[in-house]
């Protein structure tokens, strides 16, 4: 004779499934505009870092600029100096910070060596990198004269070689790799020294100190 069956077990609710297809997660909403959108241009300091938050006491965004709600449009690096957009609207950071938008941007750029006309010419094609071949760019030299005249000195100072000599490059790109600026010159053996930015699409320096930042009339 047979035991009699346990009674089966209730089964419990589901939570209702959100909205749209299964695992797929739900799209981000879109932050409203601000009330007043503003957009600010900074002249960063070498040894300062793109965001307003550190962990470990170094300098950042908040020791220089005191403009509650803006966030940086793009990333400088650590050891780079010179323009930074700075908004509190995203649709503008995305278009300014988005390299899909490719937006030139140009850098002034000391390199260890004096740059030929084929060494140009190879930044200008395009230079493999480990991570794919880059775009062409525009290269051009830059006098010495004109650098000294229209950048002010860098702190700590640049480090050089007594016997080997340097020189100033401008280099424009629109594209947004790690570090590209200092892998591309590298590649064609003209190791970068010192990186500024001066031009972000129609957004320039235009004497900006270091340190300082100014409004800007948004696009």
């Amino acid at each position: 004779m047979r035991a009699p069956s346990s009674p089966p077990r209730p089964s419990r609710p589901r939570a209702p499934s959100p909205p749209g297809r299964a695992g797929v997660p739900p799209r981000r909403v879109a932050r409203p505009a601000p009330a007043q959108p503003r957009l600010l241009a900074l002249n960063k300091p070498y040894g300062v870092l793109t965001q307003f938050q550190d962990g470990q006491g170094r300098a950042t965004l908040a020791d220089l600029v005191d403009v509650p709600g803006v966030y940086p449009a793009g990333r400088l690096d650590l050891d780079s100096e010179g323009l930074l957009l700075l908004t509190n609207d995203g649709r503008l950071q995305a278009r300014i910070a988005d390299p899909r938008h490719k937006l030139a941007k140009t850098y002034w750029v000391q390199v260890e060596g004096t740059a030929s006309e084929a060494q140009l010419q190879a930044l200008r094609d395009g230079v493999l990198l480990k991570d794919g071949p880059t775009l062409p760019a525009e290269a051009l030299r830059v006098p010495d004269e004109e650098a000294q005249a229209r950048l002010w000195p860098r702190q700590p100072p640049v480090r050089f070689r007594k016997t080997v000599p340097t020189s100033w490059l401008a280099l424009t790109i629109r594209e947004g790799r790690n570090r590209q600026v200092r892998r591309m010159t590298a590649a064609v053996g003209l190791p970068t020294l010192r990186l500024v930015r001066v031009r972000i699409g129609d957004w320039a320096l235009d004497g900006l100190s270091s340190g300082q930042w100014r409004e800007l009339a948004l696009p």
